[in-house]
C-alpha cells in the first residue's frame, strides 16, 4: 500500500476515534489479515489483524448459508467491551475495539461511515470504481410558450 493511502487510512482511523471516544484501539486491515493501518497502542495489532481474518471467514459463511446475504459486521461483546468489525469494500475490514461504556448505537453509525471511506481509499490505490451511479434522463426540452 503506497504510503499516501496509508496516511489517508489512518487519518480516518484518527478522526473515528476522536468522534467516538469509547474506542481504545481502531485497526484497517485486509480481508487476509494484514494490518493496512492502525491507531492503538494497547492490542497487538498483527495478532488482531489474523484473528479479524478468521473471524471474517466465518461470519461471511454464516451469513451466506443463512440467506442474509454478503458480510457486513460482526459485534461480539465481551466483560470487558466490545470487538465491531465492518466491511470496508470487498478488500478490507475495519476492527474496532471499544470501553464497555461505549454506545453501540453510535458506534455502528460512526464505524460505517469511515468502513466507507476507507473503502473508497482502498479501492483508489487497487484502481477499482465503485458501483455505477444510475444515469440521469435526459432533460426535457423547454415547452413552447403558447
Amino acid at each position: 500500500m503506497p504510503a499516501e493511502a496509508e496516511a489517508e487510512i489512518l487519518a480516518e482511523l484518527r478522526r473515528l476515534r476522536a468522534r467516538v471516544p469509547q474506542l481504545s484501539g481502531a485497526l484497517a486491515g485486509s480481508s487476509d489479515g494484514l494490518v493496512l493501518a492502525q491507531d492503538s497502542a494497547a492490542i497487538e495489532v498483527e495478532a488482531v489483524a489474523a484473528l479479524t481474518a478468521a473471524a471474517l471467514g466465518v461470519a461471511q459463511r454464516l451469513s451466506d448459508s443463512t440467506g442474509q446475504g454478503g458480510f457486513r459486521e460482526l459485534l461480539v461483546r465481551g466483560e470487558h467491551g466490545y470487538v465491531a468489525t465492518y466491511a470496508a469494500g470487498d478488500a478490507a475490514v475495519l476492527t474496532l475495539i471499544a470501553e464497555p461504556r461505549v454506545n453501540v448505537g453510535r458506534l455502528h453509525l460512526e464505524a460505517r461511515r469511515s468502513s466507507l471511506r476507507i473503502a473508497e481509499l482502498i479501492d483508489g490505490v487497487l484502481g477499482r470504481r465503485g458501483p455505477a451511479r444510475p444515469a440521469l434522463p435526459p432533460a426535457l426540452p423547454p415547452s413552447p410558450s403558447a
